[in-house]
């Protein structure tokens, strides 16, 4: 059995500005998913960081399991100030969410990354309204 801070990192989390970007691959077991939602907390406290991406486009499978710790995800991060946007949804992923009966609250949703960083920047509310061009 492995230590909760043993550091094998199977999930890495990148700064990115003020965005956190995760990008999950293949299965996360249940371990693995508790302990991201803990590095995740720790991050955006630390770095202070407005936004979360996280991209799932690498994962085939999503249980009720997962899909409560994508919305405990979200839930924590909004109460520490930072929206949280889910990129890269399968459709496969998508239909099960539905089947499942979970919606996810508190989780906004794109396309792929780039668009994700894209409505983090339109819905940021630090950002100043008119920095470019002026009167």
């Amino acid at each position: 059995m492995s230590t909760p801070f043993g550091r094998s990192a199977p999930v890495p989390v990148l700064k990115l500005g003020d965005v956190l970007l995760v990008t999950l691959q293949g299965e996360l077991h249940d371990g693995m998913a508790e302990q991201l939602q803990q590095d995740i907390t720790e991050r955006i406290s630390q770095s202070g960081v407005t936004g979360l991406v996280i991209d799932i486009s690498g994962v085939e499978i999503v249980d009720s399991f997962l899909g409560r710790v994508l919305a405990e995800i979200a839930s924590v991060a909004r109460l520490l100030a930072a929206r949280t946007v889910l990129a890269g949804m399968r459709p496969a992923v998508a239909i099960t969410l539905v089947e499942l009966g979970l919606t996810l609250p508190g989780l906004v949703t794109a396309l792929d990354v780039d668009r994700a960083l894209e409505l983090l920047k339109e819905t940021t509310p630090a950002t100043p309204p008119a920095f470019e061009g002026g009167p």
